[in-house]
């Protein structure tokens, strides 16, 4: 299956795009990809990323269908 893969900020960075389209087993979780991009991109491993699914936050449990759109970002904290 095809999901389109945003990135957004440090993330964005890491990468080096902004935005790609990834080819994935069927029962795709969002870990699954987290896990995937840390392996070609080790930066990652040390970042907390946040994530949403067709414009709704969901959590690295949540699956993924053919044709979703994940957006991740790297969480930020501020006061």
């Amino acid at each position: 299956m095809k999901i389109n893969i945003l990135l957004f900020g440090a993330t964005a960075e890491i990468v080096g795009s902004r935005a790609f389209a990834h080819e994935a087993d069927d029962q795709v979780s969002v870990a699954d990809v987290f896990l995937q991009l840390s392996t070609e991109h080790t930066q990652l491993r040390n970042r907390q990323l946040s994530c949403a699914i067709n414009e709704n936050w969901a959590s690295p449990e949540d699956h993924l269908a053919d044709g979703d759109e994940l957006a991740i970002f790297t969480a930020v904290s501020g006061g």
